[in-house]
């Protein structure tokens, strides 16, 4: 765990910190509670001390999918009441928040994490082929109920549910 004895970067990049941290390190874990957040937080003291401000930036302001309360980051996402987890692009976001940060900037990463924005790279990579892999659950429907007229035309069976309609 690093730690900086001043406060340095921005709170909304102290907040991603943390849950990218907890993401890289609980590598099976889909989101976290605000509390593990919190916790977290605590525990790794980025800027010396949590700050005033990374609690709301946890729960409102850097939530993409929640609407903009001042900041318009979209740095991490609810997926559940009560959860977050990193933004990942292509993820829902409010329309007030489309332009907004997704990371930090490198030149604001205190010391200890300058890698997490390159981690955060192929975290995306692996979550983006990972669900490129898994069946979109509206075209696993596809094909389902061909035996209904497997021996007809479907111009025709159409037809057929359609007579005595008028």
């Amino acid at each position: 765990m690093a730690s900086n004895a001043r406060s340095t970067g921005r709170v909304a990049d102290e907040a991603w910190l943390v849950v990218a941290w907890l993401h890289r390190h609980n590598p099976e874990a889909i989101d976290f509670s605000l509390e593990e957040i919190i916790e977290a937080a605590k525990r790794l003291r980025i800027n010396g001390n949590v700050r005033r401000g990374v609690e709301q930036h946890i729960a409102q302001h850097c939530v993409a999918n929640l609407p903009p309360n001042n900041v318009m980051h979209r740095m991490l996402f609810e997926p559940a009441r009560g959860r977050r987890r990193l933004y990942r692009i292509g993820d829902a976001a409010h329309p007030d928040r489309l332009n907004g940060r997704v990371t930090p900037s490198r030149e604001n990463l205190p010391s200890g994490y300058e890698d997490m924005l390159e981690w955060y790279e192929n975290w995306i990579k692996e979550k983006v082929s990972v669900q490129a892999e898994e069946e979109d659950p509206l075209l696993a429907l596809r094909g389902s109920g061909r035996e209904l007229w497997a021996d007809e035309h479907a111009d025709d069976y159409v037809r057929r549910l359609r007579e005595g309609w008028s």
